[in-house]
């Protein structure tokens, strides 16, 4: 698999490169978060600020210029080829049947907190009974729908606020 990297420096730079760092660069740590860098026999002195690793975000500092570099790898980069994102959530606000069927049993009420993956309620479809989870935390602001009640897919059922 063919290893790259894209490096965007200050939301306006793109760089790619086969290697992180670059074949002709080397660094020493000097103490925590500052390093003595060399490259194209060039002395830098680079401090990283900032670290979100999770998001693949820093702020360095080198001889006093500060870059906001965001790092992506060849996953990273494939992702968002093929139109994904793993950054960007999308905010679930409310609650569809998936499939037309009966209301079994609701789990929730009104005003109710839940936890991501909390049973709301139980869609019967093709004599099967399909338990419909909460995608994310949140407090219940309404229910469409209730115990007996036939719904056709796409009715909203629950709503989040």
């Amino acid at each position: 698999m063919n290893k790259k990297y894209q490096l965007t420096v200050n939301s306006d730079s793109n760089y790619q490169s086969a290697d992180l760092l670059g074949l002709e660069v080397d660094s020493t740590l000097v103490s925590p978060l500052n390093y003595h860098v060399l490259k194209d026999h060039k002395s830098f002195t680079a401090t990283i600020g900032e670290s979100h690793f999770e998001q693949k975000h820093y702020v360095v500092k080198v001889n006093n210029n500060t870059y906001s570099v965001n790092i992506q790898n060849h996953l990273d980069l494939l992702i968002k080829q093929l139109g994904f994102s793993l950054a960007s959530s999308k905010q679930v606000n409310a609650i569809k049947a998936p499939m037309p069927g009966l209301i079994l049993e609701i789990s929730v009420q009104v005003g109710q907190e839940v936890s991501e993956n909390d049973n709301l309620l139980i869609l019967e479809a093709m004599k099967m009974e399909n338990n419909l989870s909460s995608p994310r935390t949140g407090i219940i602001k309404s229910i469409s729908v209730s115990k007996g009640d036939t719904v056709e897919k796409g009715q909203l059922l629950i709503e989040f606020e």
